[in-house]
């Protein structure tokens, strides 16, 4: 999508305010009902309105994007992010719909695109949705990736028309089980990253004078049927303090740790440390 496009285009998203599809007219959305919204030079569109924003640029600092980026782009967490789209083909497969053929997957808080664009490249015949509430970390993704559609929007009102989904990823976003059970599909999935007990231990013990194990736990969602755990782990080799301090910002100990903690990691060189996530397959009902 580019600014100079003044053929209507449909857009897969809907409008937040009525629910209407929305179809891409030069440098705006627009729904039948009149409703019009922005979309940027990068060729995503601010699906949030004015009355759901609760702070001038709410989500991720441009800080926090940067580092997140820099990290990811690194190779860190690639191990992650091949069990994921392994993920995807196999649910893919499962809805008969192998190669994503006809596919529409929605990865909800999507940050700056890196889960989302390996996730349209595994499925290059499927559609993929990423949407955030940060406009930076949007704009982000948009500006580097182009096979997906990007949105600025919430989790929690979820610009897609129910039953759109057949499959939703959620990496470490906040959860929203009643806006994913409405968008997916019956039979559809969804996908949800979370952190294994020790993923980042070797962090945690520059952070904390007792440092603690996440808990595992097996949780129901309405709407939803546990199918299975993934477990995927491995060591990294954090070089230097620059990398540490791109990996403290984009974890929620960035947000929890004392000066202290913060300050025993700035002041660290190289160290190890495990990761761990844990990928939960639910099955729409």
């Amino acid at each position: 999508m580019t600014g100079a496009n003044t053929t209507p285009e449909a857009l897969g998203f809907c409008c937040p305010l009525c629910g209407a599809a929305l179809t891409r007219e030069g440098p705006a959305a627009r729904c039948e009902n009149g409703h019009s919204f922005d979309v940027a030079r990068q060729g995503y569109v601010h699906l949030l309105p004015a009355n759901k924003m609760h702070a001038k640029l709410p989500g991720d600092s441009r800080e926090m994007v940067a580092a997140r980026r820099r990290f990811l782009q690194a190779g860190y967490y690639a191990v992650f992010r091949d069990a994921l789209c392994e993920l995807a083909l196999d649910c893919a497969a499962s809805l008969g719909k192998p190669g994503g053929e006809g596919l529409r997957l929605c990865d909800a808080g999507c940050g700056e695109g890196y889960y989302t664009a390996a996730l349209a490249d595994a499925l290059p015949q499927g559609e993929v949705y990423g949407f955030d509430i940060s406009k930076l970390a949007v704009k982000a993704a948009a500006g580097q990736y182009k096979k997906p559609r990007f949105a600025v929007a919430s989790s929690f009102a979820i610009p897609l028309p129910a039953g759109f989904a057949d499959c939703l990823t959620d990496v470490f976003s906040p959860l929203a089980e009643g806006e994913f059970a409405r968008v997916v599909k019956p039979g559809g999935y969804f996908l949800y990253a979370v952190p294994g007990p020790r993923h980042l231990y070797g962090m945690k013990e520059l952070l904390y004078q007792e440092p603690y194990e996440n808990p595992v736990r097996d949780t129901e969602y309405p709407g939803f049927r546990f199918v299975d755990r993934t477990p995927v782990r491995g060591v990294i080799r954090i070089p230097d303090g620059d990398t540490a301090q791109a990996l403290f910002a984009m974890t929620p100990y960035y947000w929890k740790t004392g000066v202290s903690g913060a300050r025993r990691l700035a002041e660290t060189g190289a160290f190890e440390t495990e990761i761990a996530f844990d990928f939960l397959r639910y099955q729409r009902v």
